[in-house]
């Protein structure tokens, strides 16, 4: 994998990227789903639903036990349920990955400017990044409701690009799923996957990207300001 070089910027996923929520999902998914007299789901089955939204989890998560129609019925219970007891324990099983802090020092010692983009809510965003020590890296957080269209669209990374008065080649995505390697592509920007995240359980070498990199650390090798 060569350089990326002129990178100015770095928009970087948090879910399956910065910080493995494996566990908040499945905390939130399973009571919620004991609210509706459901039976508890793995944690492989509701992380194969996470990486497009809350709206997208709730809807496959009803899927496993309701036909599309009467899924349709129960949904705003299911999600106002699922908001209550996500908040409510947001951060607590969740755990920073191998090198992220260490990443972002490293990034920012290179100067770039850095984003967080996801399709996380923003209200469960920002408790989160504050909780776990990342709020101060980030000069932008979007959520998955800041604007009309979310990953893999590219209006996220583009409103980043506008925000920071770069040209999108000047930007790189770094995420762990074909999400953020599609709203890159779409808005022009560079992207590095990481292996380790969701992506929707599959594999992440299928993914059009320019190079899979093991941790922040590693991204950061790989980018030249220059």
């Amino acid at each position: 994998m060569s350089k990326l070089n002129n990178i100015k910027a770095a928009i970087i996923d948090l879910d399956g990227t910065m910080l493995d929520t494996a566990g908040d999902f499945q905390v939130a998914v399973n009571r919620m789903r004991d609210e509706l007299g459901l039976t508890p789901l793995s944690q492989e089955t509701i992380v194969n639903f996470v990486g497009k939204g809350t709206e997208n989890l709730i809807r496959r998560v009803l899927a496993v036990d309701y036909a599309e129609d009467e899924a349709a019925g129960y949904f705003q219970q299911a999600l106002d349920a699922y908001t209550e007891h996500y908040l409510a324990i947001n951060g607590d099983y969740a755990s920073l990955y191998p090198g992220v802090l260490e990443g972002l020092q490293a990034l920012r010692a290179k100067g770039l400017r850095l984003a967080c983009v996801t399709n996380k809510p923003v209200s469960f965003t920002l408790p989160l990044l504050e909780k776990k020590g990342l709020s101060g890296f980030f000069e932008v957080v979007y959520g998955g409701d800041s604007f009309p269209k979310k990953k893999p669209h590219p209006m996220p990374l583009l409103q980043v690009c506008s925000d920071f008065q770069l040209e999108p080649a000047q930007v790189v995505a770094i995420g762990d799923s074909s999400n953020d390697a599609q709203a890159a592509r779409a808005a022009g920007c560079r992207v590095l996957n990481v292996p380790y995240g969701y992506n929707h359980g599959e594999s992440i070498h299928d993914v059009d990207s320019d190079g899979i990199v093991s941790s922040l650390v590693e991204a950061a090798q790989q980018i030249s300001v220059d």
